[in-house]
């Protein structure tokens, strides 16, 4: 009775995920959909999953009425760029507030995570006016600089730092490694799931990031992908089919990144959660 009571309990507990996984996916599946068929059959109902003759050339034409491949360089530059300077500094933060003792080093961490709840339309104006001072604004530079640093990825790494046992860096002091040599050699290798968790958050965010670039950026040839599919809606505003094929091709990084990443990603919040 217990073994077929386990059983049932299992069976609700997946089919709620299940559900819970169907009604998620069903706007992706929708913008699948109305990316392969022609504007007209885009908003008919009842709603045709599957279009009987595919219209494959979207994809195609949309490449031909505007210059998307600028807005992917452009996103892929700023992307990589901020998620490599923010694993960088995210990794030597949080190797100094979990590691090094040094007076206020509590205090410190809680004010900067803080900082986290803070919404980033409470300092938009003065951050920009700040970077228009320096120059930085409608170009590259800007927006990698003001998203070099990040909170929560400090704070993912230092609760991952938390779980590795002191001793090993006693160890390595004592054969003379520095702190850098320490940081580099030892807490990087052993941090692959944190890093990758951070990779994927820093991916998703910073490609999907559409205020910033829309603010900062006015210059064509400097636009995300994201501006470009904004500037194709000013243009094509009616043919939402293309849209969506726009829109299906802008989702193919993020989509290879989380699948490459998953195993570690998925590892690297499990673990991150239990230190500290």
């Amino acid at each position: 009775m217990k073994k077929y009571a386990a059983t049932m309990k299992l069976v609700i507990i997946y089919g709620l995920m299940i559900f819970c996984a169907l009604i998620m996916l069903t706007p992706f599946a929708w913008m699948l959909s109305a990316s392969l068929k022609l504007e007209k059959d885009v908003f008919a109902y009842p709603i045709k999953w599957i279009p009987t003759n595919p219209v494959w050339s979207n994809y195609t034409v949309i490449w031909e009425k505007f210059p998307l491949s600028i807005g992917f360089v452009n996103s892929f530059k700023l992307t990589f760029a901020t998620m490599i300077l923010q694993i960088t500094t995210s990794s030597a933060a949080a190797y100094a507030f979990a590691k090094l003792d040094f007076k206020g080093r509590n205090t410190l961490f809680m004010a900067y995570v803080t900082t986290i709840a803070i919404p980033w339309q409470v300092y938009m104006v003065p951050q920009y006016i700040m970077m228009s001072k320096f120059h930085l604004v409608d170009s590259h530079i800007g927006i990698i600089l003001m998203h070099a640093f990040t909170a929560m990825g400090v704070f993912l790494i230092r609760q991952f730092y938390m779980g590795i046992p002191n001793e090993l860096l006693e160890a390595a002091r004592i054969d003379g490694l520095s702190e850098y040599g320490i940081l580099a050699r030892i807490m990087l290798p052993l941090s692959k799931p944190a890093i990758a968790t951070m990779a994927i958050t820093s991916f998703v965010f910073e490609w999907n990031d559409f205020m910033g670039p829309l603010i900062y950026l006015s210059t064509t040839e400097k636009k995300t992908i994201q501006l470009m599919i904004r500037l194709f809606n000013t243009m094509y505003s009616t043919n939402y089919a293309w849209m969506m094929a726009a829109a299906v091709i802008a989702l193919i990084p993020v989509f290879i990144i989380f699948i490459a990443l998953q195993k570690y990603f998925v590892q690297g919040v499990a673990t991150s959660g239990l230190k500290g």
